[in-house]
This record gives structure tokens, C-alpha cells and sequence, in this order.
């Protein structure tokens, strides 16, 4: 760490679905990462790398409660509070048009640049897409290729298409 430099302090805890487990980190204000089914602690400091962890329990009730109620195929009413610690202004951008993006239906990068101003960044955007600290939260799992293709996924390809049938499914 560089002279003047601060740590962020964020909290984490557990969370475990159908023999998954996912690391869900953030601060007092609200979630800032989500991580991979099965993933490891230090996934958190590929997205925040200035990140202190500090081990904490029912701190992200509301994230966990919204998940389960999501991998249970159900439409949960209400996000849990956020707390960017991580991207810059560009990516916090995509990040919020993702959370336009319906139940059950899917958009392209390039469709997904065109929504956020940027038609001609589509590798910005893309970039922007995987750099997404909060899995399944912030629905970069219905980000698709210019040819409807699943494509790639943090926490798996296989893993994103199950989450686009079980919305297909329930959107039907």
C-alpha cells in the first residue's frame, strides 16, 4: 500500500444454497460482492483489491434472503442495498443499465452499449459486464453475444445458461 492510501474495511459472511456456498462482502451502507458458487475468499480481491476483510454474521440478511428467493425461481420484490466499492464510472454505468434488463429476457453487448450511450464501446462495455462484483444480483447473466450465444460467465458458462432457463421458465 502507497503512503496516503486507505483500506477498505468490508465485511463478509457465508452464504450457502442447494450445498453452494458464495461469499457476499460490503460495507455498513449496503452489499459490494458477490461470489462465485463454491468460489474462494480471495475472489473478493480481484474486484476490490484494497479491500480489509473482516469476518461478520446476518449482516446481509436482505442479500441472502433476495438470493435464495432468485436460485429458488422466484422474482424477488426488492434489491438488497449496494455499496460500489469497486469500477469506474463507465462500469458503474453498465452495472446500473444491467438492472434494467427484465426477468427472463436477454440483451446484446452491443445492444447493452447502445442502452448505456456508448454504441461504438462494445469491448468497454464488455469489459464492464465481467467486472461485475455482484453476481446474480446485477444481472450480467443476461448479457448474451451478438449471436444469442451464452458465452462467458465468472461463474461458469454452464451455470449462466441454467439461470437463463430457470427465468425463461418462469417468465413463460
Amino acid at each position: 500500500m502507497k503512503p496516503g492510501e486507505r483500506m477498505t474495511t468490508l465485511y463478509f459472511e457465508k452464504y450457502e444454497f442447494n450445498q453452494q456456498q458464495y461469499f457476499l462482502a460490503g460495507t455498513a451502507k449496503g452489499l459490494s460482492f458477490v461470489g462465485s458458487p463454491n468460489g474462494d475468499i480471495d475472489e473478493i480481491h480481484d474486484f476490490i483489491t484494497d479491500a480489509t476483510l473482516v469476518p461478520s454474521q446476518y449482516r446481509f440478511a436482505a442479500a441472502a434472503d433476495y438470493l435464495t428467493a432468485y436460485l429458488s425461481g422466484q422474482r424477488p420484490a426488492q434489491l438488497p442495498a449496494f455499496d460500489w466499492q469497486s469500477g469506474t464510472a463507465l462500469q458503474q454505468q453498465v452495472w446500473q443499465a444491467l438492472l434494467t434488463i427484465p426477468y427472463g429476457e436477454t440483451r446484446t453487448y452491443q445492444e447493452l452499449a447502445v442502452l448505456v450511450g456508448h454504441p461504438t464501446a462494445v469491448r468497454a462495455v464488455a469489459t464492464a459486464v465481467a467486472k461485475n462484483p455482484l453476481l446474480i444480483v446485477i444481472p450480467c447473466h443476461r448479457i448474451v453475444r451478438s449471436d444469442h450465444t451464452t458465452g462467458q460467465y465468472r461463474a461458469g458458462a454452464a451455470f449462466k445458461q441454467d439461470l437463463l432457463d430457470m427465468e425463461a421458465r418462469q417468465h413463460a
